[in-house]
């Protein structure tokens, strides 16, 4: 184990022996499902390493879904979101019957996915839960940049121009799509988003881009980059809240392999880490969360970034 992960082993303590920093949940607003790690593609940098091959966490059913829906239906909780993500959830074979049923439960949903093909068999099945739903069923397309170069360099040969087709097709088809980028080199962010927009006029596609609304930058997550534990001290320092952070309002339900029981975690960035298990519902996971993890320097306190999103 290197020095730079020791200093995140102890939950409690800090790597200079300070009071690990920590998040109390004030409100469960959104609630993830993995829907399972296998994906059509495999990424240079995939935080949770997913690929054709990557069967770790196996694909989330209906069943396994209800059970939270009913959950949180039961105990009033005010959760309004249910987000979808992997792997690549479209590679999950229960996927249009998983998001129809949490339509169905009058939740908004948001599936996350790369659109490189995986869209093509279900367009029937997407275009007739978008008349029905309308605005509460959307999707947020990864698109690692707006250059062909960088982005092809992260999701492999020939990913950028199928990618973008399917962005038009959902846009043409007036679905509710959004974008996701990364901070895969250094530039500000308002070049990033202005490069986005352009990349959208120039293969016609009629997406006004607006950053907040349907548009995020992420944080690259670099295993390489050594980033100082977080006390409870470095709220004031960094300006910054518990409140603000993700697990202080949102949840992840995983299923391992091999295993009957579902598992809820912190926060869609924290799916393997046993120590980080909340327990098998959402009562359960009412529990404090400490920031002993790298990620949660990395991408949420200093990089300030959700899976959510903001409005």
């Amino acid at each position: 184990m290197s020095d730079a992960t020791l200093k995140f082993v102890d939950p409690l303590i800090t790597g200079k022996g300070e009071e690990r920093a920590y998040v109390d949940l004030k409100e469960l607003n959104t609630l993830w499902f993995n829907t399972g790690t296998i994906c059509n593609l495999t990424c240079h940098n995939c935080y949770i390493e997913s690929s054709p091959r990557n069967d770790r966490l196996s694909f989330i059913s209906v069943n396994d879904v209800l059970l939270y829906l009913t959950e949180i239906k039961n105990h009033s909780l005010p959760t309004s979101l249910i987000g979808l993500t992997g792997g690549e959830p479209f590679a999950n074979p229960h996927i249009i019957q998983v998001i129809e049923a949490i339509l169905l439960q009058g939740f908004d949903v948001l599936v996350l996915t790369n659109a490189y093909k995986v869209l093509n068999k279900h367009q029937a099945d997407l275009l007739r839960l978008k008349d029905k739903y309308q605005k509460k069923f959307k999707l947020r397309v990864s698109l690692d940049h707006y250059t062909k170069e960088v982005h092809e360099k992260e999701r492999g040969e020939n990913t950028f121009k199928e990618t973008l087709q399917n962005i038009s097709w959902l846009v043409t088809n007036q679905f509710a799509v959004s974008i996701a980028g990364r901070s895969l080199i250094k530039e500000p962010i308002e070049l990033e988003v202005s490069g986005y927009q352009s990349l959208m006029q120039e293969f016609n596609i009629p997406l006004k881009l607006i950053k907040g609304e349907n548009i995020v930058i992420f944080p690259e997550i670099d295993e390489q980059h050594n980033v100082p534990g977080i006390s409870t001290g470095c709220w004031s320092i960094l300006n910054k809240k518990p409140s603000d952070q993700m697990c202080s309002s949102e949840r992840m339900i995983i299923k391992k392999k091999g295993e009957d029981k579902t598992v809820v975690m912190p926060c869609t960035l924290l799916a393997y880490d046993t120590q980080f298990e909340l327990g098998h519902s959402l009562l359960e996971a009412k529990k404090r969360v400490h920031l002993n993890h790298p990620f949660c320097a990395k991408f949420c306190v200093f990089g300030g970034a959700s899976c959510s999103p903001k409005t």
